[in-house]
């Protein structure tokens, strides 16, 4: 590693970077390999991080992981690790769940309704799995299913051009 740069790129490992960094898709992946590529010109520190809108220790960080990966192709020198997180059980059940009850009537399950809506879907799901959802939940799982629905427009009734004649006036009052 030279003394003037923080981190000295081979001419394979630089061509790589180039052709994430020049993708298009915005991301993690993108400023990482963009400040690698800087930091490997010779640009500052300060000057990389103020261009990024992230902390010098974040480079710091990010030049110690990426030596530490030798071993590991470029492109997974700078991806994030996998990280353990709550899993989307909840949407997938509500998927499930969901393509059973729009094949049937909801008069089926005793509701006077014609169409399926979100509290009915959220409630009978509660009914069958025992498991508590939201709306969004709801929508998020017809929206993955490709299901499109409309909110029913609700118009206030017109008045009747007779009306008057109803109420036992004329028509030319």
């Amino acid at each position: 590693m030279a003394s003037s740069t923080l981190i000295e790129l081979s001419p394979r490992a630089r061509t790589i970077l180039a052709d994430i960094a020049s993708s298009g898709v915005p991301g993690r992946e993108v400023r990482r390999a963009q400040a690698l590529l800087w930091l490997d010109a010779g640009e500052s520190v300060q000057a990389v991080a103020d261009r990024l809108h992230v902390s010098r220790q974040m480079l710091y960080d990010l030049v110690a992981r990426y030596s530490e990966r030798q071993d590991l192709p470029v492109r997974a020198r700078i991806q994030d690790e996998v990280h353990s997180g709550r899993p989307a059980t909840k949407r997938a059940v509500a998927m499930e769940a969901i393509e059973e009850l729009l094949a049937t009537s909801p008069a089926e399950y005793g509701y006077r309704e014609q169409l399926w809506t979100t509290p009915m879907l959220k409630a009978q799901i509660k009914a069958q799995h025992g498991v508590v959802m939201s709306d969004d939940t709801i929508q998020r799982a017809l929206h993955d299913l490709h299901y499109r629905y409309k909110r029913p427009r609700y118009v206030l009734a017109r008045r009747d051009p007779f009306w008057r004649q109803a109420k036992g006036g004329s028509k030319l009052d």
